[in-house]
């Protein structure tokens, strides 16, 4: 796929998963990745499907919403180990599943 057209396609799917994150944070959401690695064959966007997980660092803990290849696609602001986790666990309750992989993330 061509880098513009897999742009587009990813933006899409952030924008999505943005407004998703949102409903589960209170509005406390930001985009994150919207191109993945091909493997030296050209641009793909990232995947379509929704997977939560939470990532630990210096300021706490961030609630991601990411592909099946860890793809972060939106991410939180920091919050505190329990908070994260009592949003996770909500995200769950509703049917989402959660990805266990090693995240992707910006930087």
């Amino acid at each position: 796929m061509q880098y513009f057209q897999a742009l587009q396609v990813g933006q899409r799917r952030i924008n999505d998963s943005v407004a998703l994150l949102k409903r589960y944070t209170k509005g406390n959401a930001l985009p994150a990745i919207a191109l993945k690695e091909n493997k030296g064959k050209g641009w793909e966007p990232v995947g379509e499907e929704n997977l939560v997980s939470i990532a630990e660092g210096e300021h706490g803990h961030i609630v991601c919403l990411c592909d099946s290849d860890g793809n972060a696609k939106a991410i939180s602001s920091w919050y505190s180990k329990d908070e994260a986790e009592r949003i996770l666990a909500s995200m769950i309750r509703d049917g989402m599943s959660r990805y266990e992989g090693r995240l992707r993330l910006p930087v």
